[in-house]
């Protein structure tokens, strides 16, 4: 699947009546999921068989212990151990790199409203092709993703930093090292013949796949629409104290109160974090500060990461990032497409100003675990690449009170939901690859 890139670029929009607030978030705004696929997802995403290695989960970075992220601003994947802020790099099998980018949290990521995923925007729904998705994959891209939170567990297991493992560690990450995505032999069919040899997980399928139940293979495919089922239904999240106001059954008080009149009023957040989720699903330059590898191939020598216009190449789209959704914000620290910020009030804060904040952008709010790998504050150390990211910005210093920041606050954590990030089903007792459950 950056939880909170673009926070206070709602700040310099014309202000919002409060008034305007949306409409309560009811069934019809979820995606229906086959019961059936919920279950058999749930064990997949906490069984590291999908990593070429065997030894990572969708749950290693997606932990509700941390928000349904990974509790570090850039997490190390594949060559480590452990959980969050205590992974460490395994001395026998290096990382080669810190994952580029912070890990986003999973929540109501089954609503219909999702078309567009990952902080650049790089899956997205798109009817005129084949697959209906818009994918790195382009033309190769096959057909069967129930949607794109299902296609976005493909990128994952293909990443070698991630999940795959680096180049000559697998049969994966040999697939993945020499193009072989899709089709026989292909990284995602290993993947599924994985998944195909464990009874448990045959059975699982066939009973909620009447085409598998009747001898048609378990692809790769059907893994990640159960993956994508589960995620849909363990994270929904409309039950918070601001759902409650918007239905009538309990109205926001006191601070909680004053910060949704700011939010949705003078304040102007709402003109980017708005409707139901408070995103706007669009793309915005907020100049939040660069760290770590960047977006690079490995030939490209550079620690940029220049946003979405990776993926469009329009000029436009320099340093823009995907507005992130703010429900259970207080639970998915640190925030920001490179975690910049473990706390969400200095966060807001910066965005006030992100000329002056990147300027004295404090190097310890960040979270990171001890690593020598690339430079990790190459791009930070540039002042030309500062002054690209700057350049980017379209936004003007905002002036608000301590008080109306005090009030902010009060209203984001009136968003987090009664069951937070432990989710409906909860984490398994076991998986049937008999690997161990990350806890």
């Amino acid at each position: 699947m950056t939880r909170l890139a673009p926070l206070l670029a709602c700040l310099l929009a014309a202000p919002a009546a409060a008034a305007d607030l949306p409409l309560p978030v009811t069934d019809a705004a979820y995606a229906e999921v086959n019961q059936g696929l919920v279950a058999v997802g749930r064990l997949l995403f906490w069984d590291p068989i999908l990593s070429g290695n065997r030894n990572i989960s969708c749950a290693t970075c997606h932990h509700p212990r941390f928000g349904t992220s990974d509790g570090v601003s850039l997490d190390l994947g594949e060559g480590a151990t452990g959980l969050g802020p205590d992974r460490r790099p395994d001395p026998d099998n290096m990382p080669e790199q810190r994952i580029p980018r912070n890990a986003p949290g999973l929540f109501n990521l089954g609503a219909t409203e999702f078309t567009t995923l990952f902080h650049d925007g790089r899956i997205q729904t798109d009817p005129d092709r084949p697959s209906g998705l818009r994918t790195p994959l382009d033309q190769e891209m096959v057909q069967g993703f129930s949607g794109v939170l299902s296609a976005q567990t493909m990128f994952p297991v293909l990443s070698q930093d991630e999940m795959a493992g680096h180049y000559s560690e697998n049969e994966v990450s040999k697939a993945v090292r020499s193009g072989r995505i899709t089709g026989d032999g292909g990284a995602w069919d290993l993947i599924a013949a994985r998944v195909r040899a464990i009874p448990e997980y045959q059975a699982a399928f066939a009973a909620a796949l009447p085409e598998v139940a009747a001898g048609r293979p378990i692809a790769f495919t059907d893994v990640s629409d159960a993956i994508a089922d589960f995620v849909a239904w363990e994270w929904r999240s409309d039950d918070s104290p601001f759902d409650r106001h918007l239905r009538g059954e309990a109205p926001l008080t006191g601070e909680a109160l004053r910060g949704m009149e700011l939010f949705y009023g003078d304040a102007g957040c709402s003109t980017c974090h708005s409707g139901p989720f408070q995103t706007d699903h669009a793309f915005h330059a907020m100049g939040v500060p660069q760290f770590g590898p960047g977006k690079a191939e490995r030939f490209e020598r550079h620690s940029r990461d220049e946003g979405r216009f990776r993926v469009t190449g329009h000029a436009e789209d320099l340093y823009a990032f995907r507005t992130p959704s703010l429900r259970n914000v207080t639970l998915t620290a640190p925030y920001g497409h490179t975690g910049s910020h473990r706390d969400l009030g200095g966060f807001i804060a910066y965005h006030l100003d992100p000329a002056t904040g990147i300027a004295q952008f404090d190097r310890s709010q960040t979270i990171l675990q001890e690593f020598d790998g690339k430079p990790l504050w190459a791009a930070l150390d540039d002042p030309e690449e500062k002054g690209r990211i700057l350049a980017a910005l379209d936004t003007t210093p905002v002036n608000l009170s301590e008080a109306d920041l005090a009030a902010l606050l009060a209203f984001l954590e009136s968003l987090t939901g009664d069951m937070g990030a432990d989710g409906r089903l909860g984490i398994p007792e076991t998986v049937p690859s008999g690997l161990p459950v990350d806890r």
